[in-house]
């Protein structure tokens, strides 16, 4: 069976990524309708050797095409407006923004952690952010087999998590040119500064993963602390995680828990100076884990670091496997 798939945002970042996996994986398309703010439409984009015509975002252009997949990375504000709009109509909205994430009635899901909460979903099931995406594949084993009591998460995450205009500042800073995205020069600079500050000193980046995390893990007792910093690097987020386990561990178990787990791929050997990298994971699907040592500074601590690509795995390829998962479980 193949099925109506609609992409809202289609000409951005993320929508270019849904386009471009959707085509590489072979997902069952019957239709592709691609929509955008009133400025991008009448643009064309290629889906599988056809040029399609870009809609403009707007109720008259969605009522009679019976979508049944909406993929949407157009920003908070379209998807609060048009994700109801599209569920009205029949289609599940998958969405890539923080607008519904919180929300008590709408599953937040990375395939890998916690598919079983697609089920759950009222036509609206939101995509977490991409700093926690890869963070959660990486802490449900450990979680699952030992249990969790506390996360520190501290980040260093590309620019390209800022669209293109972040991707820009990056390209022109090193030419010398003031930045437009950022409020600092990113090239050859680090900026622990990622979204808006909020009264408590966080930004709204780091509570994101601390509560999307909860969330995710259906544990709201764990104790959760963040730094997030953007670097001047264009793909792929890294992290360092620090885990305070509530059960004893051995560090070879910890090895082969990792080597068994879909979507993980173990980069672990110090004698040959293997470990994850961002210019090796950018355009990969699988989430990468390494320098995995022991925190002797606290009983069953546990020191790892992560890296995915964030506009992959982080962001289009995880919506598209959540659509993947509702086809197959059916």
């Amino acid at each position: 069976m193949n099925y109506n798939v609609a992409v809202v945002g289609a000409t951005g970042m993320v929508g270019r990524k849904f386009i471009e996996i959707l085509e590489q994986r072979n997902f069952p398309v019957n239709n592709i309708y691609f929509y955008a703010s009133s400025r991008s439409a009448g643009t064309k984009i290629q889906f599988k050797n056809t040029e399609i015509l870009v809609e403009e975002l707007k109720e008259e252009n969605i009522k009679n095409k019976k979508i049944d997949f909406a993929l949407f990375s157009a920003g908070g504000d379209t998807s609060l407006e048009f994700a109801p709009i599209f569920t009205n109509y029949g289609s599940i909205v998958i969405d890539n923004s923080s607008a519904w994430r919180m929300h008590h009635e709408v599953p937040l899901v990375v395939p890998e952690v916690n598919p079983e909460d697609i089920k759950k979903h009222k036509g609206i099931i939101a995509n977490p952010n991409c700093s926690t995406i890869q963070a959660v594949v990486a802490l449900k084993p450990l979680h699952h087999k030992y249990g969790i009591k506390r996360i520190i998460y501290s980040t260093y995450q590309a620019v390209s998590g800022a669209g293109m205009n972040g991707l820009n500042d990056l390209l022109e800073g090193y030419n010398g040119q003031p930045p437009r995205k950022f409020s600092h020069p990113i090239a050859g600079n680090l900026l622990p500064h990622i979204d808006v500050f909020t009264e408590n000193g966080y930004t709204k980046e780091e509570l994101k993963m601390i509560n999307e995390t909860k969330k995710i893990l259906h544990d709201d007792s764990l104790k959760i602390t963040a730094t997030t910093v953007r670097v001047p690097v264009a793909y792929g987020h890294s992290e360092s995680i620090n885990v305070e386990l509530n059960n004893a561990y051995e560090l070879e178990d910890i090895f082969e828990l990792y080597e068994e787990c879909a979507g993980i791929v173990l980069k672990d050997d110090l004698a040959n100076l293997v470990y994850p990298m961002p210019i090796e994971a950018a355009g990969k699907d699988e989430v990468f884990v390494g320098r995995i040592r022991r925190d002797f500074s606290i009983d069953n601590g546990l020191n790892l670091w992560v890296v995915a690509d964030n506009i992959r795995k982080g962001a289009a390829l995880n919506a598209i496997q959540i659509a993947e998962y509702i086809i197959n479980n059916k």
